[in-house]
């Protein structure tokens, strides 16, 4: 009986679990063209599963609609959906999206990537027993992320957490119900109105945000 060997693939594929390092994953990870979403959490990979619509799709599209909004107005301001953000030596998330100022925090690299820690990251999440709310809190936390907002799809909350003192703190709401973003002035979020679904309303008072005089400043400044 004649044994043959297996030779070894030249690049391994990319596992759920895998421990690795970003520049490993991120070889491994380019080889799968299958695979559209991994990231690289505390030097584990993670893996998305497939994504339901009213848990995870339809919630992203509001909140990209939000976002976007707000980019249209502010010059300067770069919003990512889905990007590759190369934050540390053991992180290599895909946020549902990011909102930042290149050259503040983070930068886009040679690669096309971003590279650093953006100032806003949104992620959705099915409830408080997500990743989002625990190895990606701390990655997030340590390295820079100025504001963080989650929305607990399952749950029916909003977390918006801000930086203070090298911990995340929840942005409180004012007696209307708005968060206001410190990091991105004018920028508004109906919370109430966002989680029923009313686009309208997020909007409207989105653009009562951008009518503010430290709207105005701000994107002067930019």
């Amino acid at each position: 009986m004649v044994t043959v060997l297996k030779q070894p693939l030249a690049i391994p594929p990319l596992e759920n679990g895998d421990r690795l390092s970003r520049s490993e994953f991120e070889r491994r990870y380019q080889a799968m063209v299958n695979i559209k979403k991994a990231e690289l959490i505390e030097g584990v990979t993670y893996m998305a599963s497939p994504l339901r619509l009213r848990s995870h799709g339809e919630p992203h599209g509001l909140l990209t609609t939000w976002l976007g909004t707000y980019k249209a107005f502010t010059v300067g301001a770069i919003l990512g959906i889905e990007p590759t953000v190369r934050l540390d030596r053991d992180n290599e998330p895909q946020p549902d999206a990011v909102l930042f100022i290149p050259g503040r925090q983070a930068v886009i690299d040679a690669d096309d990537y971003i590279t650093g820690a953006p100032e806003l990251v949104v992620e959705v999440a099915a409830s408080s027993v997500a990743i989002d709310l625990h190895d990606k809190k701390r990655a997030y936390r340590r390295c820079g992320v100025q504001e963080y907002i989650v929305w607990r799809t399952l749950d029916g909350e909003l977390d918006w957490f801000v930086l203070e003192a090298d911990d995340y703190v929840t942005l409180p709401t004012d007696e209307q119900g708005i968060c206001r973003s410190r990091v991105f002035p004018g920028l508004w979020l109906a919370v109430a109105a966002l989680l029923s679904g009313d686009l309208a309303t997020v909007l409207s008072v989105l653009q009562t945000g951008l009518s503010t005089p430290e709207y105005r400043e701000f994107v002067e400044h930019l």
